[in-house]
This record gives structure tokens, C-alpha cells and sequence, in this order.
């Protein structure tokens, strides 16, 4: 006999406030309104999706420990999700929210609210919608302040900036995609790379709008730095200012000093700097780190300014590294550690190999494709290209068992071994397309091994794990060796993440507990690349006690 789902949602509510009254400081109710507004970028002027008119969206102040609701309202005329970006959301996928997975989408008139704990977690995340390509313009910063009575573990800085890093297009987004998606080729680049919604000095008619923030002499300030743009890696710096990073992905890191950061989409950072310079007017500049070889690329660069107080000097631009310097790319990447040192899991249950990239799709029958050779762009991971269900989303196909929308035999290694960064033979050019999940036992211990390949071209690709942080044990360039690379992985004090940027015609190998059931997407953050397949999902199975198995799901879950 099937429960009723009115009780299942009184017994969430329940749940809910009592971890709120244990463990919350706080409840914050918010109201999202997706709602369509005119903007102008760039001399021209067209309609964009927004939440509650704001571009970018809302910033969520909330501190570690408080409950947030979030009743999201759907004006608009796409369907819509909001994702929490980097938010463990234990036990409760429900608000997670990519399309399809977690959810069934928003319709155009209908609302969902997202209730969630901020649980053990602070520093720099935020949201966007998780629907087709609505997060171009539909995004936000969440900071996680420290609890009452704590503090970060450095000193208070007089001044916190979020530096949301973005795309600009002057076409429709969705329109851009749907090109895409019946074309097969490559999309069209963005028109401007953007900090906090304006292009900067640097393009026309953008002058007036450039963000600008204003410092005293001696200010500490904390950069909170975003990279919410849909397809491309961005270097980061602020001429002459040296940049102390603390924070990646809302996991404090050991300080080390740069003058450039790279942040892949999905990823944030948080770097402190003095102003500590001869009063003036410095750019914050911010352009592509672009790897796929012969691939379209905006080779613009977006600047804010940075102003010491009754200063009026001309700004001072910045010396940023080439597009292709994954030198400094690395250099940077490598810094990276935990404060001390933390409990990696040794003993491990689950090795996945799990080789990514693009691959191609024949063009018969149908129209001529654009892609090359009259062929279609795909993407994928061991081989499978990724094709969301319509009918229920992942995660209530599995809590109901609802058949037919979902395997759970994703491959957890290759099924065929092959130079993976060389001469890829043909035959395996063309992925399989399968909606493939892959089942994991609550508390085993998982290793993954991403591996890039070179079919049409290496690219470092920044991948997302929902629902986790992971430990980066491990990164390299070429083929993945066990034998030799295992010796060198990092097991002391190794970087959390939950989006790793796989290095160019490289590899990189993750650690983490299962410790949290339910169905989880992993994906590329680049849009792109996820519309052409390159993602999967693990469910990961209920545990034993209360606090080990998933929670039911909300009466106001939207339908498909």
C-alpha cells in the first residue's frame, strides 16, 4: 500500500523544524520571482529572465546552522529549477533542484519552495537555475557567514565584495541553444564576459555601467570571486593589488599569495588583498582561460574598478595571462591544500575510471549537420552520452519505482582501453546515448579517476558533483598511470572541492564517503557540454538509522 504523500510531507515539515530548532540560528524566508525583464548591454536592448527583476540575482546572506525557504514563483515563460550550488543538502535532494533529476521543473504560473539546513558548511557558494540554459542570466551569490560567536580564521576584513563573474549574449539564450541542439555544431560565444552583470570600460556603451567599489587606504577587503559564466574558465587579478586566497568552494584553504586566480564555472574563490597602493584606480580584469584547440572562444575582457576614496586617476589595466596559459593554470591549481591535514579515506570501495570529453554523432537521417564533417557535437562519460528522462524526474522515479526511465549499469571503468589523450581510432568516436545511473552503498568509500580525451580536442573541463565535497588527490597531464600516479597522490592535506577542473589533456582523481543518500547528478559546469550528454548521476542507497536515509519528498514537488 502506498503512503500518502500528504503525511510524507507533514513528516518532512516536521523534520525540518526539528533540526531547525537544534541546530538553526536563524530561519530566512525568501520569495523568488522568475520574471522576464528589458536590459541593456552593449547598445542594445533585449528581454532576459531574472529573479525578482535583478541581474544578477538576489544575494543570500545566511550563516552556517540556519534554515532557508526559498518559495520560488515561476513568471516566466520557460520552465525553471534553482540549483544551490556547492550545498551538501544531506538527506534531502528534493531541494537541490536540476531539471529532470531532482525535480520535475517549474512551469510557467507554478511555484516550488526549497527548504534546507545550512549544515557544516561557510564561505562563498551560490545559486542558479539548473534548467536548459537559464543560468546565463539567472544567478546569485549565497555567502555562509560563520555561526554566532565564531569567526573566519583570519582577520575580520573591513570590506567582503561578491565577484560574480558572468556571459553576456545580445540574442535570447534559449534560442541559442535550441540553434545549437538542431544544428549540432558549436554554439554562438558570448558577446561580453561580465563582473557582476556589466561588461566594463573595455566595451562599447558600457562605460557608465562599470561596477565600481570604493576603499579607504589600509582597508582589508575579501574578495568573494564567482564564476557563474555558462561555457568558459576566467583568469582573475586586480592590477598591482597582490591576492592572498583563503577560500575555495566554501572550504577554507592553506593562504598562499597570487597575482592571478583561474576559476572554472561552478567554482568560487575568496581572496583577500590590502589596499595597500598609492591611492588611485585600479581594474578588476577577468578574461578566458580557453583550452579546446581550434574552438571559438569571447577573447574580450571584462573590468570593474577598484577606487581609493577622492581618487579620479585614470584606472590602471592589469597584465593578464595568454588565453592558453595553463602554466599559470596550474601553477595556481597546485596551491591548493586543506589548512591541516584531513581524514582522506585509504581503504577504498568503489575505483571508477570514468574518461570524459566530446565525441561525435552521425548525421542520418535528418537535415545536413554543422558540426564536423556532417556530423553532430556529443559529449560523454565512459562512452555514454546523457539523455535526461521528461516523464519523472531521476530521483521519483527511484523513491516510487517507476520503471522504464533510468538503468543503474553505468559502466564504472571504460569498456574499451585506448590511448586516451592520443590518436583516438575512429569506431569510438560515437558515443551510445542511455540515461545510466550508478548505484553506491551508503559510507563506501569512493575513488574517481577523470581522464580527458582527445577525440576533436583536449579541454580542461570543470566537473560538478552534486550533493558532495571531495577530497583532489591527484592531478596530471596525459594518461592516467595507477601504478606510478597512485604513489603521488596527496592523502594529507589535499583540497575539498565540488567542482574539479580536469586539466587539459589531463587527469585529476577525487576521494569521498557516500554519506549522503539519494540521486545525484555529476556533470561538466560548462552548459554546453552538458547539453551534448556530458553527465551521469549516482544514486547512493539509504543507510541504516534516521539520519542515514532519504527524506520524503515535499507536497509541492512539481509534477511533469
Amino acid at each position: 500500500m502506498e503512503s500518502n504523500p500528504l503525511s510524507k510531507s507533514i513528516l518532512f515539515a516536521i523534520l525540518l523544524t526539528l533540526v531547525s530548532m537544534t541546530n538553526a540560528n536563524q530561519d530566512h524566508y525568501h520569495e523568488f520571482n522568475v520574471q522576464e525583464k528589458k536590459v541593456t548591454r552593449l547598445c542594445k536592448s533585449h528581454t532576459i529572465i531574472t529573479v525578482n527583476g535583478q541581474f544578477p540575482g538576489p544575494i543570500l546572506e545566511v550563516r552556517n546552522g540556519d534554515a532557508v525557504t526559498v518559495k520560488v514563483t515561476n513568471k516566466a515563460r520557460y520552465n525553471v529549477t534553482i540549483h544551490w550550488h556547492g550545498l551538501r543538502q544531506m538527506q534531502n535532494p528534493w531541494a537541490d533542484g536540476p531539471e529532470y533529476v531532482t525535480q520535475c521543473p517549474i512551469m510557467p504560473g507554478s511555484s516550488y519552495t526549497y527548504r534546507f539546513i545550512i549544515q557544516d558548511q561557510e564561505g562563498t557558494l551560490w545559486w542558479h537555475a539548473h534548467s536548459r540554459w537559464l543560468r546565463a542570466t539567472v544567478y546569485g551569490a549565497l555567502i555562509i557567514h560563520p555561526k554566532l560567536g565564531f569567526s573566519y580564521p583570519f582577520p575580520k576584513p573591513k570590506v567582503e565584495l561578491p565577484i560574480v563573474l558572468g556571459e553576456w549574449w545580445n540574442r535570447d539564450i534559449i534560442s541559442i541553444l535550441q540553434q545549437t541542439l538542431f544544428s549540432g555544431a558549436a554554439p554562438n560565444i558570448s558577446d561580453a564576459i561580465t563582473i557582476n552583470g556589466q561588461p566594463g570600460d573595455l566595451y562599447k556603451c558600457s562605460q557608465q555601467g562599470t561596477v565600481r567599489y570604493s576603499v579607504n587606504s589600509g582597508d582589508s577587503v575579501l574578495l568573494r570571486v564567482i564564476n557563474a559564466a555558462l561555457n568558459q574558465q576566467l583568469f582573475f587579478t586586480v592590477a598591482n593589488h597582490k591576492l592572498t586566497v583563503v577560500a575555495t568552494d566554501a572550504v577554507y584553504t592553506k593562504p598562499f599569495a597570487t597575482n592571478i586566480i583561474m576559476v572554472g564555472p561552478g567554482q568560487t574563490t575568496d581572496v583577500l588583498l590590502t589596499a595597500n597602493q598609492k591611492p588611485g584606480r585600479y581594474y578588476m580584469a577577468a578574461r578566458a582561460y580557453a583550452t579546446a584547440q581550434n574552438a571559438p572562444f569571447d577573447n574580450t575582457t571584462t573590468t570593474a574598478i577598484l577606487e581609493y576614496k577622492s581618487s579620479t586617476s585614470r584606472p590602471i589595466l592589469p597584465p593578464l595571462p595568454a588565453y592558453n596559459d595553463t602554466n599559470t593554470a596550474t601553477s595556481f591549481s597546485n596551491q591548493i591544500k586543506s589548512p591541516e591535514k584531513v581524514d582522506v579515506p585509504t581503504k577504498i570501495d568503489e575505483n571508477l575510471f570514468f574518461i570524459i570529453g566530446f565525441g561525435f554523432f552521425n548525421c542520418s537521417p535528418g537535415p545536413r549537420c554543422q558540426g564536423p564533417n556532417n556530423t553532430r557535437f556529443g559529449a560523454s562519460m565512459n562512452n555514454v552520452s546523457f539523455v535526461l528522462p521528461n516523464r519523472a524526474s531521476l530521483l521519483q522515479a527511484y523513491t516510487n519505482k517507476i520503471p522504464n526511465i533510468y538503468t543503474t549499469d553505468f559502466p564504472a571503468t571504460p569498456l574499451v582501453k585506448f590511448d586516451y589523450t592520443g590518436n583516438v581510432p575512429r569506431g569510438l568516436w560515437q558515443p551510445i546515448r542511455g540515461t545510466k545511473l550508478y548505484k553506491l552503498k551508503f559510507g563506501s568509500n569512493v575513488q574517481i579517476v577523470l581522464q580527458d580525451t582527445s577525440i576533436f580536442s583536449t579541454e580542461d573541463h570543470p566537473v560538478h558533483l552534486h550533493g558532495y565535497h571531495f577530497y583532489v588527490v591527484g592531478q596530471g597531464f596525459g594518461n592516467f598511470n595507477p601504478s606510478q600516479d597512485t604513489a603521488r597522490f596527496n592523502l594529507i592535506d589535499p583540497p575539498q572541492r565540488n567542482t574539479i577542473d580536469v586539466p587539459v589533456g589531463g587527469w585529476a582523481a577525487i576521494r569521498f564517503v557516500a554519506d549522503n543518500p539519494g540521486v545525484w547528478l555529476m556533470h561538466c559546469h560548462i552548459d554546453t557540454h552538458l547539453a551534448w550528454g556530458f553527465g551521469m548521476a549516482f544514486i547512493v542507497e539509504d543507510g541504516v538509522g534516521p539520519s542515514q536515509k532519504l527524506l520524503p519528498p515535499p507536497a509541492d514537488l512539481p509534477r511533469c
